[in-house]
């Protein structure tokens, strides 16, 4: 079998990133929870983030935390389970982030179930929408989230450890100190209301990390106490506006695959043109004769539109399900068949690439 596509992995430096992170946002008294998600919950890559002080690892499929190894870290549970998963839920995981009742009611019978000698309490961190719409109780109504965390404290084997939110995954909407102060206002009616403690305020993910500065400027709601962390880890980028974060590694995750043709051919195909294999009517720009190179990886393996070649010479022009299109005419480098072209990922790239089984992994330890 041929070596390629394959994704390099460089394990030293996740490393590196999973462990200035946790020491930034203990420094602020935020909990991290390291989410693997991302690399499909990688078991190399799982065990250089748990040689880190991580407080959490986190998935959202409860197959990845499954695989987990055995450890003292705490397994927390992303997607919003089902009320049929509760059983296998409370069996692997120690927190899940909810938002019905009709699943806490579940979770709570599954606990008292597991021992009957000695019950177990399952962590629930209840989700909050402050607007992205995705998963939680939208924030305005107040009447729903009162009522599930009243019901919340009177279930057996339920442990309401705090609220949680969600933000730009899905609505794209940017955390900001005015959302994420309205968050910690919920959490603080919520206490009062019921007299409770509710340790954790989970204030998103990587896109939150742009408010959390050293010193004086950071913008980053001093009741934050929890941050759900994967592709900072995994890019080294804070995700709101894609910069580079301070004192991270990026390129840790690298595609390398093999050129198999070279030819020079017009830029715009001749005929008549309808759709592509994937329903779509592409748009060309005639530049002329071009030297065009096809390699062997396509969209069946990478998301071809996040990658970028580390030759900035050499640019993607499109893909197939089993071949991507790139130009080669700029570069000062002579390529040949067989070469192999090296390229940046972003996030739904990285997510494709470990998901497909046709993509290989090679790592550095």
């Amino acid at each position: 079998m041929n070596a390629y596509p394959r994704i390099r992995i460089d394990l030293r430096q996740i490393q590196h990133n999973t462990e200035t992170l946790s020491d930034l946002l203990h420094g602020f008294g935020i909990s991290i929870a390291a989410v693997t998600k991302l690399f499909c919950a990688d078991e190399r890559i799982v065990k250089a983030i748990c040689c880190q002080s991580v407080d959490f690892l986190a998935d959202s499929r409860l197959e990845n935390i499954a695989s987990y190894p055995k450890n003292d870290i705490k397994r927390m549970l992303l997607r919003a389970p089902a009320p049929d998963m509760a059983m296998e839920v409370v069996e692997y995981c120690d927190v899940s982030l909810n938002s019905e009742a009709l699943t806490l009611k579940a979770l709570s019978k599954a606990a008292l179930d597991s021992n009957k000698n000695k019950p177990k309490k399952h962590g629930v961190i209840l989700m909050i929408d402050m607007g992205d719409l995705r998963e939680g109780i939208y924030y305005g109504n107040v009447k729903s989230i009162t009522e599930t965390v009243g019901l919340a404290r009177e279930l057996e084997g339920i442990d309401l450890l705090g609220i949680g939110v969600n933000l730009t995954c899905y609505g794209s909407v940017i955390p900001t100190s005015q959302n994420l102060n309205a968050l910690c206002d919920i959490a603080h009616g919520l206490r009062q209301r019921f007299e409770i403690s509710l340790p954790i305020i989970s204030g998103g993910n990587s896109s939150s990390m742009y408010l959390l500065k050293k010193g004086q400027n950071s913008q980053m709601p001093p009741q934050i106490s929890n941050l759900r962390l994967g592709e900072i880890i995994a890019r080294g980028v804070e995700t709101a506006y894609g910069r580079p974060f301070e004192g991270l590694k990026q390129d840790l995750i690298i595609l390398e695959a093999q050129l198999v043709e070279i030819q020079n051919k017009p830029t715009v195909p001749e005929g008549e043109i309808g759709v592509n294999a994937f329903g779509e009517r592409p748009i060309f720009k005639n530049k002329g004769n071009r030297l065009r190179g096809i390699v062997s990886v396509g969209r069946q393996d990478i998301d071809c539109a996040g990658i970028a070649c580390l030759d900035e010479a050499v640019s993607v022009v499109g893909a197939s399900s089993d071949h991507l299109i790139v130009d080669l005419t700029d570069s000062k480098r002579l390529y040949n068949v067989g070469d192999v072209l090296e390229f940046s990922m972003n996030y739904s790239a990285i997510l494709r690439g470990f998901t497909s089984k046709y993509v290989k992994r090679t790592y550095i330890n």
